[in-house]
């Protein structure tokens, strides 16, 4: 039996609880902060709830979701979402079921997160018809911003209801943040027969907002998918995804820097609903030759396949489609079991593929500068649709590692082991501190089989740790010049992620730079690794129980000092990742 609990003055109407559970039942239609609630106890949610236009939620530190059934939430276009976790103290959204201590072989259990933002998308047709936006008027090919969508998953509730819409006339559109935010077993959608979530859905999400330690594990459908906007991300974790791991469609034009994927399964379902397909799989617009099309740039990522040698198990490293021109800069692709480009024609949902209308063919995209924009027939300027790439061609891969892939032959026919992009392929030692596979491995009753990860040191070694070149640093991307999405010492999966909390992760080649200090005043010097941030701490005790940050420094890959001459030097120093 709910009751009315005597905070819910402080929160949104529609909070209820009952015992240790806090429900969120009802949309939030002025703003709200969900405060972490006493260890144990927790929010849930049991159906959709919308943040509505002009309202906000913030969720602080440490608070807990745990979902079920169709228990889901929806950002409308106008609202914000203020994610707030820190390395210590995550936000977390799950299952009912998640002991936070076992990893489970399920996925299904809840919803999702889906944020709807203003920014352009590519929405004028899906399987070959014509698509109606809000306003019942047929959505344009032309980047004008009329178009928006129903966010794939969700559906209108009523006549004229537009929370699910996504798209506008708005790249720059400001949806929230999110930092240290961890997403497990979800993708339910139950009243939707057939309808399944991804476990982060990004429509139209400007770049105003910002995503910085997002984690999704153990989905039924895409990790992350993106659809058109420009929003950016950075520190992305995807595990055992039930289709692809980061799906991206409707002419995305953002960027994403440092990040794992590890394929796998989510339980015993056919593959693209519960054991893993592409690893990236991108399109270009619906239809192809539509705008705004699918221009980004992806960096530092680590994408590590399902490692048993199948080449029908796993698909692809890379899913190419309608039109997409994806650059790949500094990453790593190991254990593909298919292949590391794939074509994948009009990935059918009735689009045209690449070269339809006098559009660029896939060869092409490979081979155009980065300069060469498409135009169109509205006067807007091209250069203030595409600003993601800033050098070389359209698609392709440069400074990046492959190892134990099976199959090159369309990345080789699309000249990618040309030595001027810096390639590495198949190098004779692993680009990777460590990997342990269950040798056992797993096999679905549809006959699909994969060795799952059960422990991972993703720093990198070997050949991927200075490959002497970087993405092009631009205010959002750092240059660093390793490959992947961590630097040989830096392991930032520990301590906030499903993975280290379910025992995935080797933090043993995690160590803080060794610092000399120097007292009379304060001279703490250390060697840094370029585009690292480090935090210089003090302390009364040894131990470090109650530290002070002095100062937050971004390496540069030299030895770098911080001197404070007022300090006192009876205290402890240290230095550590921030």
């Amino acid at each position: 039996m709910k009751k009315q609990i005597a905070f819910a003055a402080a929160l949104a109407a529609g909070v209820t609880a009952q015992a240790a559970v806090t429900y969120i039942d009802s949309d939030i239609a002025t703003s709200t902060t969900l405060p972490a609630l006493p260890e144990g106890d927790y929010y849930s949610m049991t159906n959709v709830v919308y943040v509505m236009p002009g309202a906000s939620l913030t969720l602080e530190a440490g608070v807990i979701f745990k979902n079920s059934g169709d228990g889901s939430l929806g950002v409308a276009r106008g609202a914000q979402l203020f994610v707030e976790g820190t390395k210590t103290s995550p936000v977390i959204f799950t299952s009912v079921n998640d002991d936070f201590e076992n990893w489970r072989p399920v996925c299904n259990e809840w919803g999702s997160i889906a944020i709807c933002g203003n920014g352009l998308i590519s929405a004028s047709h899906y399987k070959g018809l014509e698509v109606a936006g809000s306003d019942g008027e047929l959505n344009s090919k032309e980047p004008d911003g009329r178009s928006d969508k129903i966010m794939e998953g969700l559906s209108a509730a009523y006549e004229g209801d537009t929370r699910p819409y996504y798209g506008g006339n708005n790249d720059c559109d400001d949806s929230g943040s999110i930092k240290y935010l961890s997403i497990r077993y979800g993708g339910q959608q139950s009243s939707l027969p057939n309808k399944e979530l991804n476990g982060l859905s990004l429509g139209g999400v400007g770049q105003g907002t910002d995503i910085d330690y997002i984690e999704i594990m153990n989905n039924v459908d895409d990790g992350i998918e993106i659809w058109g906007g420009k929003v950016c991300l950075k520190h992305v974790n995807i595990w055992n995804i039930g289709d692809d791991s980061f799906d991206i469609d409707e002419g995305w034009r953002g960027k994403a820097q440092y990040g794992l994927i590890v394929q796998g399964y989510s339980g015993d379902y056919d593959q693209g609903s519960g054991f893993g397909d592409n690893m990236f799989e991108h399109d270009g617009a619906e239809d192809s030759d539509a705008q705004p099309v699918t221009t980004a740039v992806i960096a530092n990522f680590t994408a590590i396949g399902q490692g048993n040698g199948n080449g029908e198990d796993g698909d692809g490293a890379t899913a190419w489609r309608d039109g997409c021109r994806m650059q790949y800069r500094n990453c790593i692709f190991m254990d593909c079991s298919e292949e590391v480009v794939r074509p994948d024609g009009d990935d059918g949902d009735g689009a045209s593929g690449y070269g339809y209308n006098g559009t660029l063919t896939l060869a092409d995209v490979f081979t155009t500068p980065y300069t060469s924009l498409p135009t169109n027939s509205i006067g807007i300027a091209p250069q203030s649709l595409y600003t993601a790439q800033s050098e070389g061609t359209l698609a392709g891969f440069k400074n990046c590692v492959f190892f134990n892939n099976n199959d090159y032959y369309e990345f080789e026919a699309n000249g990618q082991t040309n030595a001027a992009l810096n390639n590495i392929i198949e190098p004779a030692n692993m680009p990777i501190a460590g990997i342990v596979r269950d040798i056992a491995g797993f096999t679905s009753t549809q006959g699909k089989t994969c060795s799952p990860v059960i422990s991972l040191n993703p720093c990198a070694a070997n050949d991927a740790v200075d490959m002497g070149a970087s993405v092009t640093a631009d205010g959002f991307f750092d240059a660093v010049n390793y490959a992947g999405g961590f630097a040989p010492n830096n392991n930032w999966l520990l301590g906030w992620t499903a993975a280290d909390q379910f025992g995935f992760i080797d933090g043993s080649s995690h160590a803080a730079p060794a610092a000399s200090i120097t007292k009379g005043g304060v001279s703490v010097s250390f060697d840094s690794l370029n585009g690292i941030w480090y935090s210089v701490e003090s302390s009364a005790d040894a131990a470090f129980t109650n530290s002070v940050v002095e100062a937050e420094l971004l390496g540069n890959g030299s030895t770098m000092a911080y001197v404070d001459e007022a300090a006192d030097p009876t205290k402890f120093f240290r230095v550590i990742y921030k």
